[in-house]
Formats: structure tokens, sequence, C-alpha cells
């Protein structure tokens, strides 16, 4: 193959898979449920660098700490909230949609399978202005439950507050009780 060729090989391959983008034809992937991945990931990168007053409790023990978050440490943050995602195609018929005034709310049909109970998103001016998931899976050795809240600051349009809560309670054992929230300043 001669050198000429070769940069015309080079460029087609880099001009065909320059357009991988993730949409088919010039269309975005529709999704059944709200996009709470993609929307988690708009605000957080709208808050790298923001400090936090974060509170944690374990069993009863509370520690508030002030902290700066970086985007991954945002993403690790709001790990339940990524885990809350219903947008898997195998759930997509398991969930019922209602709209009630200003809020979308999906939950887990009578009979199906999923971990993810419901799902409530309150609009404000066509946008979140707050998110709730609540979660839970059981079985005979193990049995979970989390809530996650997430709140807009519609002055500014960026996270003001959130809190998640686990409890996990494995047989023999006593549950365990896990409370984070905290305060973007």
């Amino acid at each position: 193959m001669n050198l000429k060729s070769y940069f015309t090989f080079c460029l087609i391959a880099l001009v065909s898979f320059s357009c991988v983008t993730g949409e088919e034809g010039g269309k975005m992937e529709k999704l059944p449920y709200f996009n709470l991945i993609g929307f988690i990931d708009v605000e957080i990168a709208k808050i790298d660098g923001a400090a936090v007053t974060k509170t944690s409790r374990i069993n009863g023990e509370e520690k508030i700490v002030d902290v700066v978050y970086s985007s991954q440490d945002w993403k690790e943050e709001f790990l339940a909230f990524y885990r809350a995602d219903i947008n898997a195609p195998s759930l997509a018929r398991a969930y019922s949609t209602d709209t009630k005034h200003d809020y979308l709310i999906h939950k887990l049909s009578p009979g199906e399978k999923g971990k993810v109970k419901e799902i409530t998103i309150k609009y404000t001016n066509d946008y979140p202005s707050s998110i709730k998931f609540r979660m839970a899976e059981e079985n005979l050795f193990f049995s979970t439950t989390s809530h996650g809240e997430f709140y807009m600051n519609l002055a500014t349009n960026k996270l003001d507050h959130y809190s998640i809560e686990t409890t996990q309670k494995v047989w023999f054992l006593k549950p365990t009780n896990i409370k984070v929230a905290g305060v973007v300043k």
C-alpha cells in the first residue's frame, strides 16, 4: 500500500468512527422513562468543585464535615441515584407512568420485578426541581431499602440539598441504618 492510499484509508476510517455518537440517523434514542442518569450528570457538571456541608449518620452516630467535591466525588456520592435509573431494556414495560399536577411518577407495576419501587419527579418551570426514589430488595437472608431525595435551588438552578438513606438487614444481625445528607454552599 503506497503512502497516499494509506492516508486516504486512515482519513476515511477516522471520519467514519468520529460519526458514531449514540445517535441513529440523527435522532437521539428515546428512553421509556425519565433519564435519571443524564439529569444527574448534567447537575454534577454544574457543581464540580462545590463545597458541601455533609452529614453522615451510621446507626445513630452522626458526623458533620465540610468538603469540596470534584465531579468524580459527586458521582460516588450519588451512586444510589445512578442505581435507581430504570431505563434498562428489561424494565421497558415494568413501570406505570402517571402525571399529577407538576409531578411525573414512575411506579413498579404489580407483578413486575425490580429494585426501584417508585421515582417521583417534580417539575417547576418545565425543569425538574426535585427527585425522590424508593428502592427495596429482599431475599431469604438479606433485605435492604433505600430512599433518595435531590432538591434544586430555583434561584441558582443548581443542586441545593440531598439525602440518601439505606437500611440493611442481614439474617441474624441487627439492621444497619446509614443516612447521608448534604447542603451545597
